[in-house]
């Protein structure tokens, strides 16, 4: 489904912004955290990013226009679709819009006056720095993490945090130049958009004055945090050393780090990032050090194996035990998307009437048969993919569990999206395999493989995770043999899939090893029946004991 692009708000005092250049054309794939556009604010020229994956169907903003906050900058779609009822409610709300900007704006002026009037800070060299809109249905955001400490020298463009938005973890640049003086909410809380994050300015800016100010009117209660940016003063010291002591190319766990933008300049280029210098955030490669590059200055990272030195085989401090019986704990504030998981499968275990159907499958052939595709296939198969590819057929052949409960209504899709359920640090996401009936084994095998590796690095898209019409939870490759899971809406069904083992089975009479898994069906009784359930597993299991059945 089509997604408008808005334009976001990315600095404190912007009402505007203007298209610098377009580094997507229509018609172009683009991949969430491409950068689409530069845009230039009043505090800098940014990179706008993108949230949504898809192709882009529309541009509604020449190079060198200005739009404003919220205005529609573009349109992500599926390849082909047609958008133009979205264009036509774009336009015809196109009118009211810039009547209710110009309406909305004497309010702010009108509530900052007293403030204004009470403490003047127009001499303050220092910014408030609030949390903008990443994306178009945001609310709020959750600091993920800190990359810039209290008394950090900050340039525009370095990276002060990442956020965790409702679409994805994404980074937060600076627009301001100076030192951070000042945190106002610390990693793990959650900040309105508009609310305030941080202050930057000169060393010795009253921000404390600033901040005074900003609660007069009404900004947020961040005062009661003003001591943990005392306690965090004394470090300021320590990190003037640190743009010193920043690397040519900062590397985490082998993965460069380099801006969006560098990223794609350099593969114009065809430069070699790991033979740049980054002058960013902790070494961060950005766009001027692809203007800059001289592949004469490449030799540079060679002084990169002087870091390991001999010292690192020093003996490391020994680590004793705690006390035998001592009690500890610790408490970890929820995650967005754990609060997601648990808001949507409470609501589903509660409202939908499950029930559960279970079937042991003989998957002799099967291995035999994988063992053959294998060997002719470009990707390996594994049987994850033969379940995902039979339980596709076995949608096509049973229709009706292909559905979905609307409240008064019931949805029978007639597309078949099977949503696989992958394991992440902080929980579990769902991307969705598409139009899986019509795919051979090895597409679906790489494509999941693909969409894994995303999730897993938390690179999915929101569009890689909507959709699904159907749910595979899989906990084989775990040892476990058999569980249920909770359904997963706005599906009607989910499969939960055991591990292979081998057991004794009877075969031709005769007692013989064989090779069994269990699979267990949690249906959503509002939609699907019990003999409905039954037919659709009983197909399931006719084509994965008969592998050859997938390939007709």
């Amino acid at each position: 489904m089509a997604e408008v692009i808005r334009m976001p708000k990315m600095s404190d005092t912007m009402t505007e912004g203007t298209i610098a250049s377009w580094l997507k054309k229509v018609g172009d794939k683009v991949e969430s955290g491409d950068i689409l556009a530069e845009v230039e604010t009043d505090k800098a020229t940014m990179e706008l990013e993108s949230y949504e994956e898809g192709t882009l169907l529309y541009i509604g903003v020449e190079e060198k226009a200005s739009v404003p906050i919220d205005g529609v900058i573009a349109i992500i779609g599926e390849d082909g679709e047609n958008i133009d009822s979205l264009l036509a409610d774009i336009q015809s709300g196109a009118a009211s819009a810039p009547a209710a900007v110009e309406e909305a704006a004497p309010a702010p002026a009108a509530e900052a006056a007293p403030a204004a009037a009470s403490v003047d800070t127009s001499k303050i060299a220092a910014e408030v720095i609030r949390m903008p809109k990443m994306s178009d249905t945001m609310t709020e955001g959750v600091i993920a993490s800190w990359v810039k400490n209290v008394g950090d020298a900050v340039e525009t463009g370095d990276i002060l945090a990442e956020v965790e938005t409702d679409k994805a973890t994404m980074e937060l640049e600076s627009y301001s130049d100076g030192k951070l003086l000042y945190i106002a909410v610390e990693a793990g809380g959650a900040v309105p958009i508009d609310g305030i994050i941080a202050i930057i300015g000169e060393s010795d800016a009253d921000w404390k004055a600033l901040l005074e100010a900003e609660s007069a009117g009404a900004a947020a209660p961040a005062p009661v945090e003003a001591p943990a940016a005392e306690k965090a003063a004394p470090a300021a010291a320590a990190p003037a050393t640190t743009p010193a002591a920043a690397p040519a190319v900062s590397s985490s766990n082998g993965r460069i780090k380099a801006s969006p933008l560098a990223k794609k300049m350099a593969a114009d280029k065809g430069i070699d990032l790991s033979q740049v210098a980054g002058t960013g955030d902790h070494g961060r490669i950005i766009k001027r050090d692809i203007e800059n590059y001289v592949p004469a200055a490449a030799p540079a990272p060679v002084a990169a194996p002087a870091a390991t030195s001999s010292n690192d085989a020093a003996p490391a401090p020994v680590a004793l035990p705690q006390v035998v019986g001592e009690e500890s704990f610790e408490e970890v504030a929820n995650s967005k998307m754990r609060n997601i998981i648990a808001s949507r499968l409470t609501e589903s275990k509660q409202q939908a009437p499950h029930y559960y159907l279970t079937m042991d499958i003989d998957m002799d052939s099967a291995i035999a048969a994988r063992k053959q595709m294998n060997e002719v296939s470009p990707v390996k198969i594994s049987f994850n993919d033969m379940v995902v590819k039979a339980t596709a057929l076995a949608l096509r052949q049973n229709p009706k569990v292909n559905a979905a409960w609307l409240g008064d209504k019931i949805r029978y899709n007639h597309h078949i999206h099977i949503g696989v359920a992958v394991a992440i640090e902080d929980g579990l996401v769902v991307p969705t395999v598409r139009f899986t009936d019509n795919k051979s084994l090895s597409h679906i095998g790489a494509e999941i493989k693909e969409l894994a590796g995303k999730a897993k690095n938390r690179k999915l898209g929101p569009a890689e995770m909507e959709g699904n019409t159907f749910t595979i939870s899989n906990l084989g490759m775990f040892g476990i043999e058999s569980f249920t899971s909770i359904v997963n809406p706005p599906s009607a069904c989910i499969l939960s899939v055991g591990g292979i083992k081998q057991v004794p089975v009877v075969k031709d009479g005769a007692v013989v090893p064989g090779n069994v898994m269990k699979v267990t069906l949690a249906c959503d009784h509002r939609v699907v029946d019990g003999a409905l359930g039954a037919a659709f597993l009983k197909t399931f299991k006719e084509l994965l004991e008969e592998p050859v059945r997938m390939l007709i």
